[in-house]
């Protein structure tokens, strides 16, 4: 375990919790997950199986919500007793009622809200699963097939502009604004979050991406990273020379540290000198952010949209920007920076002069 990359280490705990929540389920589910495995990323196959979880246990749970196109009546004490003659069975206006009743559900006393992405999502997995299943006959119809797809509505992006990526990194690096409890902590930590949240800001890299560094992943005389991108791929990412010196004194400090057992090739430690989690760059992100741009919700993944912003405006290139931020889709580019195509229309409008002034 100690030799394998971290997305390996992912990947294995991620087939894990798969296999437990597989157990709680009809044979059939298993054969479905092994079935989509080559061509489905392992955290993409838990999501699946989480939301089958949830639809199977409401179905036990919520007999009189379910009507079954032939009128007959089933009876489950746990998902194991579900099968597929119910699954075919089951009307697609009862899956527009599940999926109604889970965007805001009571369970052990406090309020789950599931917004309309998080609905669009369940949507996919339970199409997924029953497109898999109509494929092999294994039920006689698909009722998700006949529902519409959820319009989500566009959030707005956030993203910071240079005067507070600047006070962002002014408060990373000495400690402005921070509270005297945060500064004793600051003064351990500063180089390892500097060095961290510089070369995010300066590469666009994903926070997986970046947690899974290793020493060895870095060339400062390349200025380049080699990471792991979604979906298993590698990837080479350079950053700029504004990055080197932090990375530098990081990597000095680096040296100095004694990494717990199975973490000693990690590049960013915690206090525990554990690999730095995703939870922990979450909690940093915002502990400097609220010091440094207050009035903006900023997360590691406003972190690449500022950076994919700012590269953006400086190269007009929107495939460029794509593929630096490993989208193997432009659109999807497009649709994150449609915004700052109108802003630069809008600043060429004056740039054909049609008659001498």
């Amino acid at each position: 375990m100690a030799n394998e990359s971290y997305h390996e280490q992912m990947n294995d705990l991620n087939e894990e919790y798969i296999e437990k929540i597989c157990e709680e389920f009809p044979p059939y589910v298993e054969k479905f997950f092994i079935g989509i495995s080559k061509n489905k990323a392992s955290r993409t196959r838990l999501g699946y199986a989480r939301d089958l979880k949830g639809f199977f246990e409401y179905i036990v749970n919520n007999p009189e919500d379910i009507d079954y196109i032939n009128h007959k009546s089933y009876h489950c004490d746990n998902p194991k007793d579900i099968s597929l003659e119910m699954l075919s069975n089951i009307d697609p206006q009862s899956i527009e009622l599940y999926l109604y009743r889970i965007s805001r559900y009571k369970k052990n006393g406090r309020t789950i809200k599931n917004g309309e992405a998080a609905i669009k999502r369940k949507m996919s997995s339970l199409s997924v699963f029953y497109s898999y299943l109509y494929k092999h006959d294994k039920v006689t119809q698909n009722p998700i097939s006949k529902l519409d797809r959820p319009k989500l509505h566009e959030k707005q992006i956030v993203r910071m502009d240079a005067g507070e990526t600047a006070s962002f990194l002014d408060t990373v690096e000495y400690g402005t604004n921070l509270t005297d409890r945060q500064l004793k902590f600051h003064e351990k930590t500063k180089n390892r979050d500097l060095a961290l949240l510089t070369l995010m800001l300066s590469t666009g890299i994903r926070i997986s991406e970046c947690v899974g560094l290793n020493i060895n992943d870095i060339d400062i005389e390349n200025t380049s990273i080699k990471i792991i991108r979604k979906g298993g791929k590698e990837a080479i990412v350079y950053f700029s020379d504004e990055a080197v010196p932090a990375l530098e004194a990081y990597l000095e400090e680096r040296k100095k540290l004694n990494a717990a057992p199975g973490h000693e090739n990690a590049l960013f430690l915690s206090s525990q000198m554990k690999r730095l989690g995703v939870r922990s760059i979450e909690n940093m992100v915002k502990k400097y952010a609220a010091s440094s741009v207050p009035l903006k919700h900023i997360t590691p993944h406003k972190l690449r949209s500022t950076y994919g912003t700012a590269l953006y405006k400086e190269t007009e290139d929107i495939y460029l920007v794509a593929a630096i931020l490993g989208h193997s889709d432009v659109n999807t580019t497009k649709k994150h920076y449609a915004d700052m195509d109108n802003e630069m229309k809008r600043s060429a409008r004056n740039k054909v002069q049609l008659r001498e002034k």
